[in-house]
């Protein structure tokens, strides 16, 4: 996401853009990852652009989630870990996100795939069947499954993306790529993560996350320490969006801290 065509203005430097990213959010979704296990050397200048604090969620590889559908990928799944392994405890999550086929009668595998897990690594699974969210019997099922092994369930919530006409041909391709299911906002863990898709116009996008404000609060209220990713259909104003999300619960939580203040972008000059 950091290298995002259009926040390139804010950091024409593509090795730094990492570093400028990190200088708006303090969290990033490593959604790369999924279609290619990066060079461990890669990995390792992600590292040196950020803080020890700074949070990656990183995306299992398709292979393995997608075409083994966790029933195998051990090289794989060695070669991710090998990989990641420079961004120490920058790596807050890994990124389970389970095909939309991926349903009841496969909770077995994925049990069995989050026992294989290294225990130094939290999880967090998003699933996409309908049936996780439409029989409480079944998500009860997934919901042990996950308790067991400290697992969080990641929602993806894009009720205001699917509510009312697409407005335009961005939005209108969203919601042929992201699926339309309810929203959920239970967390399991002490660090849930929620994953928010808006609207091309900021004040639809606002509207809609006006639940993961109550949610988000009570969550800080109880000591917890969630992560939110905030998504339009072409992204170009996410960061903006992210840090004013994190100002209207830091208006509700005071004690919560503030992000980075970015540096100032100037115009390169020759004098």
């Amino acid at each position: 996401m950091w290298t995002h065509a259009a926040w390139r203005d804010r950091q024409p430097v593509a090795a730094a853009r990492l570093r400028s990213y990190a200088e708006w959010c303090n969290a990033v979704e490593g959604n790369t990852t999924f279609y290619a296990t990066p060079q461990r050397s890669t990995v390792q200048a992600w590292a040196a652009q950020t803080t020890p604090e700074f949070r990656f969620v990183v995306k299992l590889p398709k292979p393995i989630t997608h075409e083994y559908r966790l029933a195998g990928g051990e090289a794989e799944l060695r070669a991710f870990l090998s990989a990641i392994e420079p961004l120490g405890p920058r790596t807050h999550a890994l990124w389970v996100q389970l095909p939309g086929s991926f349903g009841p009668a496969d909770l077995g595998a994925l049990a069995r795939f989050l026992r294989r897990l290294p225990t130094s690594y939290r999880a967090g699974v998003e699933v996409r069947h309908p049936a996780f969210f439409e029989d409480e019997r079944t998500a009860q099922q997934l919901d042990s499954v996950l308790g067991r092994v400290g697992a969080e369930w990641i929602p993806f919530d894009t009720t205001i993306l699917f509510d009312g006409p697409s407005s335009s041909s961005a939005e209108a391709e969203a919601r042929s790529k992201k699926p339309r299911l309810p929203r959920r906002t239970r967390a399991l863990t002490e660090f849930p993560i929620v994953r928010y898709h808006g609207r091309d116009a900021a004040e639809r996008t606002i509207e809609g996350w006006r639940p993961w404000l109550d949610t988000v609060t009570q969550w800080l209220h109880e000591g917890r320490s969630p992560t939110v990713f905030i998504h339009t259909p072409d992204n170009a104003g996410s960061l903006d969006l992210a840090r004013r999300f994190h100002d209207e619960v830091r208006a509700r939580v005071p004690e919560l801290e503030p992000l980075p203040e970015p540096l100032p972008t100037e115009p390169m000059t020759l004098f």
